[in-house]
């Protein structure tokens, strides 16, 4: 993950399952201390090799679903052997205990960045990032889970190789098939993104992609044929603003459009980027509503959501852009402790979260992100799916830090078998009350209460666990 700016890691959305390693991964350790003023140098960090990505091509076997049918299968299922390719955004990510965080000034950042990268940090800070936080939740919860971007030739690289394989995903490299030339653009070194932590567990984010004007792989121009594949064998394809650092508009738009024909069902979520790609040049404006019309579901924070919208209820804004969408199935709003919100266009249906101890929230939206595909796919009750997305998110804040130490699929089983709601009536009423139409609402609670109330429809908690958890449990066994 990367951002532009500093931003504080607010506790979105849960969800995430962890199978490896046996020993926990070590969480953060104190970097040694880095302070204010820091002077600029002229050290290249990130020296351009003559490696071409073109060499770097990863096919993956025709795997046999490690995740139940899907329900949500179409005419070309049979040839859907992947549960969910990730699209870019791969990344190893630094994390590191700061006394403070830089400022804001983009020079200052990148001063700082570099003073940090002039002495390689040990091993043992390193972690996956970016859209490896999500196929290893989602390959966590029993989903065959494929990632298609590119690593360079260096430690970084063969760090997060080894990784995603032990982790059981597959890598399909980027490669540009038309005339052989060799852009210095194909040489990018494996991304490093700096995750920043100080005392007060307020978090950092910052990248070379932070200081570049052009997409990492702006010499492509086409999807390679081995990409077309990967996209055609899977259910889902996910998504999300990051990829406009690394891929053309045109190329962004074709990867939609492909999906959306070889019947691959596209995830979406713009994250910090969107506010930057509404105010960017045409043709991110153009990609970005391709995007949020032809997506399958959108999931935004509820700050996201308003910001592609103008509107401030989270509820209305879903609506909206379901109204504006062409293929868009599910909204899926993110409330942080406060719940989720998923809206499609016949129903609304509310989940408030769990009460955790939270440790971490670096990873949690990315996790919520699988728990929603594994719904999806299954095709769960919208209040269960809510719920599960929930849990793996509330499980993995308990934890330290993303990639590798992403909740288990054991720890949010036992999350759920004895669960607490955070439940705040007052804020729930306060969203509901005003704004809904005639569509049918379905709202989580902790309390039995007689099932439907006019167009309320309360689901138990107990309920819910009680139907998931044989189910979570199997694939624990």
């Amino acid at each position: 993950m990367h951002h532009h700016s500093i931003t504080l890691e607010n506790p979105l959305s849960p969800f995430p399952p962890h199978v490896h390693p046996p020993n926990p991964i070590p969480c953060r350790l104190l970097f040694p201390s880095v302070s204010f003023p820091i002077h600029p140098n002229s050290i290249d960090i990130y020296p351009r090799r003559a490696f071409s990505c073109r060499s770097f091509h990863f096919s993956f076997p025709d795997l046999l679903p490690r995740s139940l049918p899907s329900s949500n299968a179409n005419k070309l299922a049979a040839v859907k052997t992947v549960d969910v390719a990730t699209l870019g955004n791969l990344c190893v990510d630094i994390v590191l205990n700061v006394l403070e965080l830089p400022p804001p000034s983009p020079v200052a950042r990148k001063a700082f960045m570099e003073q940090l990268s002039s002495s390689p940090p040990d091993k043992q800070y390193w972690e996956a990032g970016g859209n490896c936080n999500m196929a290893i939740a989602a390959a966590r919860l029993g989903l065959n889970c494929i990632t298609i971007g590119h690593v360079g030739n260096e430690i970084y690289g063969k760090f997060l190789l080894d990784l995603l394989h032990d982790e059981g995903i597959g890598i399909v490299g980027l490669s540009e098939e038309i005339g052989g030339v060799n852009s210095p653009s194909a040489s990018y070194e494996t991304l490093l993104c700096w995750v920043l932590v100080d005392p007060l567990q307020k978090h950092g984010f910052c990248s070379r992609a932070d200081f570049t004007k052009e997409p990492a792989f702006s010499w492509m121009s086409t999807l390679s044929q081995e990409v077309k594949r990967a996209i055609k064998r899977s259910r889902i394809l996910f998504c999300n603003g990051y990829d406009f650092d690394e891929f053309s508009p045109a190329v962004l738009i074709s990867a939609v459009e492909h999906a959306v024909e070889v019947g691959t069902a596209v995830f979406f979520d713009p994250g910090p980027r969107g506010k930057s790609l509404l105010r960017g040049s045409v043709e991110k404006q153009k990609a970005l509503r391709q995007f949020l019309r032809m997506s399958d579901v959108l999931l935004l924070t509820s700050d996201e959501a308003e910001t592609l919208t103008g509107i401030a209820n989270p509820i209305l804004a879903g609506q909206e852009l379901l109204r504006k969408g062409v293929r868009t199935k599910w909204v899926v709003v993110k409330m942080g402790p406060k719940g989720s919100i998923l809206i499609t266009t016949s129903s609304i249906t509310c989940a408030p979260a769990f009460k955790v101890v939270v440790i971490d929230t670096v990873g949690c939206g990315d996790s919520f992100v699988a728990a929603i595909a594994f719904g999806f796919i299954h095709n769960i009750p919208l209040v269960t799916t809510l719920a599960f997305a929930n849990a793996v998110g509330a499980a993995t804040a308990m934890g330290c830090g993303a990639g590798r130490n992403v909740a288990t699929l054991k720890q949010v089983v036992e999350l759920m078998e004895a669960p607490d709601l955070n439940e705040d009536d007052e804020f729930w009423n306060e969203l509901l009350g005003k704004h809904i139409d005639a569509r049918e609402v379905t709202f989580l609670s902790k309390l039995v209460l007689n099932g439907s109330n006019g167009r309320m429809n309360r689901v138990t908690l107990q309920k819910v666990v009680s139907e998931l958890l044989p189910k979570l449990e199997n694939l624990v066994n």
